[in-house]
């Protein structure tokens, strides 16, 4: 009776120590929230924000209103949707790859979509979409990161989509339309580059409830393909024989999980910009709050994307108070020391 009792209360502690650990991230995700939106030029108050949130849009307030509902929400919106998305997106792809250092960023995506964007601001005119000026940027980013994400898996498919053939395609595939982007900005004019440089700089300045909703649609839309795989990605942390081996169809599972990934990180980048480190080191964090079970997880390493975004935009807000700093500078400069210690602790364990 003792053999059995002993793992069972195991198992319930190690399920209380996840619970706690997933609540007390979605708390400070919340306090981080409300520090994004008490930080800022205009310096508003907790209290002021409440009333200007209970006072809505059309609030006695106007001018606290324009920045709460047009400037402050959006943006902090936008970071919550961005950084849920990378941390799903990272989570995926490391799971799917069984590599630690796999992320977005360093298989080519966010390279493809700063390609794209960069080909729309400097030949907009002349690409003749059928879409609204301030969309043409984002749509091609977002096609970009997919012709990306069909590069990479073509050339997998010619080696069985192996983990380690589709790493190397998007190392090549990153190297690839970074040659493209900087060819881009040699030609570009000094008005034109300045724009490019901005948009890969990876900011939330420019958020709107227009993007707010294309990204979160996109965002719910992928929920339901991963939570129908949250057991198979599950059983292949344990390796791809073992997974084989309880008769799950690893090929199908990857494919879903590839194209999903895609889909998030192009949801992600398409609006805001280039914006690196979150999804390497969202699922990191993740795994050591709450460990391998992907039904827990995933939501961790969504809440850890979230709060580094977030963590991002009230530093850069803090460090200039005219214009904020972008927070894909501020995520690239925390990032080195953060990606240092994933390295060092994968190498110890």
């Amino acid at each position: 009776m003792s053999a059995l009792t002993d793992p069972l209360s195991r198992w319930r502690a190690r399920s209380v120590r996840r619970a706690v650990a997933a609540i007390a991230a979605a708390l400070l995700l919340l306090i981080l929230v409300l520090g994004d939106l008490t930080t800022g030029p205009s310096g508003m108050g907790l209290g002021e924000i409440w009333h200007t949130l209970m006072a809505g849009p059309q609030g006695a307030d106007r001018a606290a209103a324009a920045i709460m509902f047009q400037i402050r929400l959006p943006q902090t919106s936008m970071a919550l949707i961005v950084g849920a998305a990378l941390g799903l997106a990272g989570l995926l792809m490391q799971t799917i790859l069984a590599n630690p250092l796999a992320s977005p960023f360093t298989l080519g995506f966010s390279a493809a979509a700063g390609f794209g964007a960069a080909l729309a601001i400097m030949f907009g005119s002349a690409l003749a979409l059928p879409l609204p000026p301030h969309f043409l940027t984002p749509a091609c980013a977002f096609l970009a990161t997919l012709a990306a994400t069909g590069i990479v898996w073509l050339v997998g498919r010619l080696k069985g989509t192996q983990p380690e053939v589709l790493v190397l395609a998007g190392i090549a595939v990153m190297f690839f339309f970074q040659s493209l982007l900087s060819l881009l900005q040699f030609l570009a004019s000094p008005e034109v580059l300045q724009q490019i440089v901005f948009w890969l700089f990876g900011s939330l300045l420019k958020a709107n409830w227009t993007a707010v909703q294309v990204s979160g649609a996109i965002l719910l839309l992928c929920l339901p393909v991963i939570a129908r795989d949250v057991w198979a990605l599950t059983a292949l942390r344990l390796g791809e024989a073992n997974a084989e081996s309880l008769g799950l169809d690893v090929a199908a599972v990857r494919r879903r999980a590839f194209l999903t990934t895609a889909a998030l990180t192009a949801a992600a980048v398409s609006f805001t910009g280039t914006i690196g480190f979150v999804g390497l080191i969202a699922p990191h964090v993740a795994r050591s709050l709450v460990g391998e079970d992907h039904r827990i997880a995933l939501p961790v390493s969504a809440l850890a994307g979230a709060m580094i975004i977030v963590s991002a935009s009230i530093v850069g807000k803090l460090l200039s108070s005219g214009a904020a700093i972008p927070v894909g500078i501020i995520t690239a400069v925390a990032g080195i020391p953060m990606l240092l210690a994933v390295i060092l602790r994968h190498e110890g364990g």
